[in-house]
């Protein structure tokens, strides 16, 4: 991992999901994002993100990319990661209703339901208070999402959003069951970046 800076170098999962759009806020928030799709790309970087879309095609893309045993060990060894909507299905250390054979990358002790939210149809935003962001909730863009079923005592619960929990911490992990990448907000974006900084 290179060393840290003021401006970290932070790299977006590109296998599948809002890739330029949290290139975008990342570099908003005063990081150099730079896409990652092969494990020499991911020795590079400071952080990750891992975008949204649907949790099995990432794990089954990760394997055959050669970047799932490499990202979990990466996890393990104090990587910053944020995880959005599949993101967070994919750093649960349990997923509650997985399809066959879906593996995820760990990093967070919680349960987590697929698609808990509803369907493609029911999508919808709403206002979301987020521990430790100042200046007022946030917007959330909840798609297919996911909500965290239970926590370990290692995990700190940063939202909750009509009784669900929607937004963790795990040491230098966070995850979130929506998208602000789609919003123009960049303040989750900048509280990952400052972990990211900190974990320097």
């Amino acid at each position: 991992m290179p060393a840290k800076s003021s401006s970290p170098t932070i790299g977006v999962l590109a296998l599948q999901g809002d890739v330029r759009e949290h290139v975008s806020a990342l570099a908003a928030a005063s990081a150099t994002a730079v896409p990652v799709r092969r494990p020499e790309e991911l020795a590079a970087v400071d952080g990750l993100v891992i975008p949204g879309g649907e949790s099995t095609t990432i794990s089954k893309l990760a394997e055959l990319f050669g970047l799932a045993r490499p990202l979990r060990a990466a996890i393990r060894d104090g990587l910053p990661v944020y995880g959005t909507c599949a993101g967070l299905i994919m750093l649960a250390d349990k997923i509650l209703d997985p399809r066959s054979g879906q593996e995820t990358f760990g990093g967070i002790d919680m349960i987590v339901r697929r698609n808990a939210f509803g369907r493609q149809n029911e999508s919808f935003e709403a206002v979301v208070d987020v521990r430790g962001i100042a200046g007022g909730p946030v917007e959330g863009v909840f798609i297919r999402a996911p909500w965290v079923e239970s926590v370990g005592a290692g995990t700190e619960v940063l939202a909750e959003y009509d009784g669900h929990i929607v937004a963790v911490r795990q040491d230098h992990v966070l995850a979130t069951s929506f998208h602000p990448e789609l919003t123009g907000d960049h303040r989750v974006h900048e509280l990952f970046v400052d972990t990211v900084r900190a974990a320097g």
